[in-house]
């Protein structure tokens, strides 16, 4: 087995209504850890993959309460440290019917914000085997997309490999005028995977990637990526149609230099929990990559991943690989005796 992948991101505290409420309608709120790339830590620890989380988070009940949480899941949390400050937190008011679900974040002046800048990159990535990174994560602030390019430019040089989600938040980027477009090119740069899409492609390039119907402009953005990033050797991303919040389709698609794959769409109804289905889905990929799957096989078990998590509350997908092998070869729903 090689070294682990080190996730770098914010762990958050995710408060959200209970049940099909809206937030607040009822004096409480539901709570449970998340974060773009804590979630794939998570999902690849359960997958049976070496996975270390490396942050800076408040030192204080949560932030412990939040690095306890990963370590029972399998994660590797000795990059986690604590300094003063506030922990991040997101509201969910989850979706129903016709009402989609909405976050609210609370992020400003959070540890991750203030110090993720004061890391040390050779000694945070020594012996790993990749470095899986979002576009949230620059998008907390100054200090964090700092951090972010500083994180991936010590990685391509240390040959370390890269990921990146796409990740596009406006919100979050439009809290400090962040130049997302630069930033994001600049983290782009080092990755060898990228989870996104034809939008993300002309979000970081400033321009329109092609003309037509969704599928002619994924084409599109995957050969205009190859060769704006030379070492961008594979894209991956998935096309959701919503025909509720808790029934939608769900098909993946995938784009080397040299060929192109994609999956029949999968049904996802009903939807407990959508937040995290991308995350479980680039984490699915990354699981194929790991071992080697192919193209094909790894779209696959990555989709079915992220079909698995939108059974399941909260940000983490917690089902092993063969839950998901399971789905793959159509064992069936029988209770597992």
């Amino acid at each position: 087995m090689g070294g682990p992948v080190v996730c770098f991101g914010e762990l958050l505290v995710r408060l959200s209504a209970p049940a099909n409420e809206v937030l607040l309608q009822s004096q409480k709120l539901d709570v449970c850890f998340g974060g773009a790339e804590t979630n794939v830590a998570v999902n690849l620890a359960k997958l049976g993959h070496a996975s270390k989380m490396v942050t800076v988070t408040a030192d204080n009940a949560l932030g412990h309460a939040a690095r306890d949480e990963l370590r029972r899941h399998g994660v590797d949390v000795s990059g986690v440290r604590f300094a003063p400050g506030r922990m991040g937190l997101y509201f969910l008011t989850p979706g129903a019917g016709q009402r989609p679900s909405q976050v609210l974040y609370d992020r400003a002046g959070s540890a991750f914000a203030e110090r993720a800048g004061e890391i040390d990159w050779d000694q945070a990535l020594a012996g790993a085997d990749r470095l899986h990174v979002s576009g949230v994560t620059p998008a907390v602030g100054p200090q964090a997309a700092k951090a972010a390019v500083a994180a991936t430019k010590a990685a391509r040089r240390l040959g370390v490999k890269v990921s990146m989600d796409g990740n596009y938040r406006p919100g979050l980027w439009a809290l400090w005028d962040g130049d997302a477009p630069t930033i994001l090119y600049e983290i782009l740069q080092q990755a060898d995977i990228l989870f996104g899409d034809h939008r993300d492609i002309g979000l970081i390039l400033r321009k329109p990637v092609g003309e037509g119907d969704a599928e002619a402009l994924r084409a599109a953005a995957a050969k205009t990526a190859f060769e704006a990033f030379p070492s961008l050797t594979l894209m991956a991303c998935t096309d959701r149609v919503v025909h509720s919040a808790n029934d939608n389709d769900l098909t993946g698609f995938a784009f080397t230099r040299d060929g192109a794959w994609r999956t029949e769409p999968r049904n996802l109804s009903p939807i407990i929990d959508r937040i995290g289905g991308g995350d479980a889905f680039a984490a699915g990929m990354l699981h194929g990559v790991l071992e080697g799957l192919g193209e094909q096989a790894s779209l696959d078990f990555a989709v079915a991943a992220a079909a698995l998590k939108h059974a399941i509350p909260g940000d983490f997908n917690l089902v092993s690989r063969a839950d998901v092998e399971g789905l793959l070869s159509g064992s069936g729903l029988d209770v597992k005796r």
